[in-house]
Order: C-alpha cells, then sequence, then structure tokens
C-alpha cells in the first residue's frame, strides 16, 4: 500500500538550469503521472504484487488523469479519496542533457487529506504500508494512522528532500514506527546535519530501531545495512536518459525483494536493478520494468 502524493508531472527538457537572472530554452516536453509512492507502487505492480493506494485527487483534468493511470497499471483506488473539490497535485520538472533535474511541486489537494477521510478497513489485509512525503499538514495524518495500524504491518519510508529537511526531529513520529527507511545521500545530510561521518549518521538513524536502512547514491550504487551486516552496492551501467523516479524505482525493486524473503544484499542489487531501467525512459513510470520482461531476458536477476 502506497501512501503519499500524487501528482501529475509535466517535465520539460532544457539546455540547462537556469539559475538565477539566467534563461534557458525547452527543447522537449513531456507529461505522465506520479508522485513518488504511486510510482513506487506501480513498479511494484509491475513485478507482480497486489497493491493500492491511499491519496487524495480534485475533480479536473489532472485527477481523472491520474485515477485512470492507477486503474489502468492494476493499483486498486479503494483507497483514494476523488472528486473532491479544488486542484490535483501537479509538478513541473526541469532536466538537462546531463539528466540532472530540478522540480516544483504544486501540491494541491494532497495537503488537505484528513484521519476521517481513510478507510481504516482498506488497511487491514496489507503487509506493508509505504509512505512519502507531503508538502503541508498531510504529515500529520500519516502519523496518525501510524498509531493505528497494527504493528505486524511493515512500514517503509522515502522522506524525500521535503520531509528531510524537517530534520531527524521533525521526522520523529514516523521514524519510530519506520521499519525500512530509504533516503538518498542528499537527504541523509540534510536530516543529521550536526554529524560528520557518514557511518555516525546512519548510526543515529538506525537508533531509532529501523529494521533497514538504505541510502541511495545514484551512479555510485547504494549502501544497504540493517545494523549488524552492511554492503556497498554497485550501480547498473546503462545509457541514461532521465534520472526521474530513479529513486522511487529502486524502492520498488528493494520490496520486492524483502517481501519475497530475500537477502538485504539481494534486495538491494534488485533496487538497482529495476532503477536502471527507469532510467533509460523519460519520465518516473516509462521505463518501469515487468517481472516477465526481466525474466524472459535475465531469468536470474528477480528470482
Amino acid at each position: 500500500m502506497g501512501f503519499g502524493a500524487l501528482n501529475l508531472d509535466r517535465l520539460y527538457w532544457v539546455n540547462k538550469i537556469a539559475g538565477k537572472d539566467e534563461e534557458a530554452y525547452v527543447t522537449n516536453v513531456h507529461e505522465s503521472c506520479g508522485g513518488s509512492a504511486a510510482n513506487t507502487i506501480i513498479g511494484l505492480t509491475r513485478l507482480g504484487l497486489s497493491t493500492g493506494f491511499l491519496g487524495k485527487v480534485a475533480r479536473d483534468r489532472q485527477g481523472q488523469l491520474l485515477l485512470e493511470n492507477l486503474e489502468k497499471e492494476g493499483v486498486d483506488t479503494g483507497g483514494v479519496i476523488k472528486n473532491s473539490p479544488g486542484r490535483s497535485g501537479t509538478v513541473q520538472g526541469f532536466v538537462d542533457p546531463n539528466a540532472q533535474r530540478a522540480l516544483y511541486v504544486d501540491p494541491g489537494v494532497n495537503d488537505e487529506i484528513t484521519s476521517s477521510e481513510i478507510n481504516q478497513e482498506y488497511l487491514a489485509n496489507t503487509r506493508l504500508i509505504h509512505l512519502t512525503s507531503f508538502v503541508g499538514k498531510s504529515i500529520q495524518v500519516q502519523e496518525e494512522l501510524l498509531d493505528s495500524i497494527p504493528d505486524s504491518v511493515t512500514v517503509s519510508m522515502d522522506p524525500g528532500m521535503i520531509y528531510a529537511t524537517k530534520g531527524i526531529k521533525g521526522l520523529e513520529k514516523l521514524l519510530g514506527r519506520t521499519d525500512i527507511l530509504l533516503l538518498n545521500q542528499k537527504e541523509l545530510e540534510l536530516l543529521i546535519p550536526h554529524q560528520n561521518k557518514e557511518n555516525d549518521k546512519m548510526k543515529a538513524l538506525l537508533d531509532f530501531g529501523l529494521e533497514i536502512l538504505v541510502i541511495k547514491k545514484g551512479e555510485q550504487g547504494c549502501i544497504v545495512t540493517d545494523g549488524d551486516e552492511s554492503h556497498l552496492m554497485g550501480a547498473f551501467n546503462v545509457d541514461c536518459q532521465d534520472t526521474t523516479g530513479a529513486g522511487d524505482a529502486f524502492n520498488s525493486g528493494f520490496l520486492y525483494g524483502y517481501l519475497r524473503g530475500k537477502s538485504i544484499k539481494r534486495s538491494a542489487n534488485m533496487g538497482n536493478y529495476v532503477a536502471s531501467y527507469c532510467v533509460k525512459m523519460p519520465g518516473a513510470i516509462s521505463g518501469l520494468p515487468f517481472l516477465s520482461q526481466i525474466i524472459s531476458k535475465y531469468p536470474d536477476k528477480m528470482r
């Protein structure tokens, strides 16, 4: 189950990411459905898992597209709050020739979720709930939800830059119930700026009682640890077109491995592999692979 923002992404390929008082020009445009949790859940669906989503969309074109996309991908939308007034979430993204990007988020109704709107029965049979960030107050609904779900439900979280800027104190409630934390290097620095060494930062997070911590390092791969064993897993060398959604794709592969009972090392390798598919195509979900697609070419990768 995913619980996070639903956004319609509009990506602009530009000659460069413009800085203050600079100008740049657009070379191409691509529109796709996104939202970090939604991207990860779609990735898990394509890998053959049964999935659902908690979120909110408005009664507008963007909301209809977001809802139809989840349904088309096979994600159960029984937990999505539909037909709300207002505007659905959108993201304007700019991608340069080196596949680096800058994103601007308009949260819309994503930040108008209330606890009373969530159907608790919808969560009854989920094995894992995956959390990603909201811009505003919907984080409080996530905190309240984690207080009410059974201990048997595994909680994974990718904080993104928005939650990471809150620092470790601002995320105490979420971290205290998180089993699997997946974040990138920049987010690690923002969460714990007072520690200089990476190992000290990781230990501070593990002290919250995490079962697994993953630090995603882009083209350098990732570090995964459960507090007892740690592994540095190299990324796969591919022709990268767009890094949008790469971290979400990694999460799909990693969580797939975890839910299939694989080791943390094997799960991290699966995460890197799914991410390597994603970056070869524009947008966050275009390149997400289907399990049958992987197994037909590389039978050992996802088993």
